[in-house]
Parts: C-alpha cells; sequence; structure tokens
C-alpha cells in the first residue's frame, strides 16, 4: 500500500478510536471535545465562539454540549468584566473526567514512544495540521510561540500579549490562543 494511503488510514482510525474512547468515558465525543479544548486554552480563548472556531462545528452544537456539560457539573459559564461575552470553565469535576480520559486515552500509549519518534512524529503531525487548516480556519496555536508574545511585562507579570494588551502569567503562556498568530 501507499505511504500516503497508510497515513491516511492511520490518522482516520485513530479518530475513530479517539471516538469510542469518548463514549467509554460516558461523554459524547463532542462533550469530550469541549472539556479537552477548554483543558488547552488560555483564560481569553474559553468561550463559546471559540470553542465553536476550535471544533469547526455550529453554533447549536457548542450550544447543547455546553449546556449538557454544564448540566453534568463539568464545566460552569460566567460572565465577564463587559457582561456582554461568557467565559467557560472546567469544574473540578471535569477536570478530573478530563484528566481520567488522557491517562487512558492515546496519552499512554505515546508514552511509549522514545523522545526522538515523539519529536518527529509532533513536527509531523504539527504541518500536517497547518496544510489541512491552511486558509480556513484560525491556527489556535500556543500562546508563547506567537508573534504578539512577549517577555518581561510590567506589573511583576513575566510576559504580555501585545495584540489583546493583557498580563500573562506562565499558565497562559503556555497554552493554546485562538488569536495566535505564528512568529
Amino acid at each position: 500500500m501507499e505511504p500516503r494511503q497508510v497515513i491516511q488510514d492511520a490518522i482516520d482510525r485513530l479518530a475513530r478510536l479517539s471516538v469510542a474512547d469518548a463514549h467509554r468515558a460516558g461523554l459524547p465525543p463532542v462533550q469530550l471535545e469541549v472539556l479537552e479544548y477548554l483543558g488547552k486554552a488560555n483564560r481569553f480563548s474559553r468561550t463559546p465562539s471559540a470553542v465553536t472556531a476550535w471544533l469547526g462545528s455550529t453554533k447549536g452544537t457548542v450550544s447543547q454540549s455546553i449546556a449538557a456539560l454544564e448540566r453534568r457539573g463539568l464545566l460552569e459559564k460566567r460572565r465577564r468584566n463587559d457582561r456582554r461575552s461568557v467565559s467557560l470553565d472546567l469544574t473540578q469535576a471535569g477536570a478530573q473526567m478530563l484528566a481520567d480520559w488522557r491517562e487512558e486515552g492515546t496519552r499512554a500509549i505515546l508514552a511509549q514512544l522514545g523522545e526522538e519518534e515523539t519529536r518527529a512524529l509532533s513536527g509531523l503531525l504539527r504541518r500536517v495540521l497547518h496544510l489541512r487548516l491552511a486558509g480556513r480556519a484560525r491556527p489556535f496555536g500556543m500562546c508563547r510561540e506567537c508573534r504578539h508574545f512577549r517577555p518581561g511585562a510590567k506589573d511583576g507579570a513575566p510576559f504580555r500579549c501585545a495584540l489583546l494588551d493583557e498580563l500573562l502569567d506562565d499558565d497562559d503562556a503556555g497554552r493554546i490562543c485562538m488569536e495566535q498568530e505564528p512568529a
């Protein structure tokens, strides 16, 4: 079989297995994907519209998923300072469910790869994802790798986002952001 076909088949199969893992965790896959996104996103990117963009889904699907997760006590909505927008945060139960799922899922398998294999696979998959999303969606990259990321911020914060003019801590800098533009 042609190597490109092997890669395509492997990616498709891994996606199907991930869906099966979500069902075993007791959630529809889209709800688990919402939790996973919120577990990775920085504080500026934990909004319903950011979740919608990340998933490439519809507002209705995301809204229903958020409502279901809120009813189950896995996430909570909070009004932001401007009162017009909502911030989504994992509850302790939501964070625990996500941690349990990650430990039992693909991460446990990836932990079996060596350092060199992990680095090579990481680079290749990031490139494939970048090519797949080119011109279609926001990149959602790591805050620390953004052209707007600035070290040495004022007021004791170690970093600053020049785009949003917001101070950043180490936690935000290590998370994904919907405003990210590669440096």
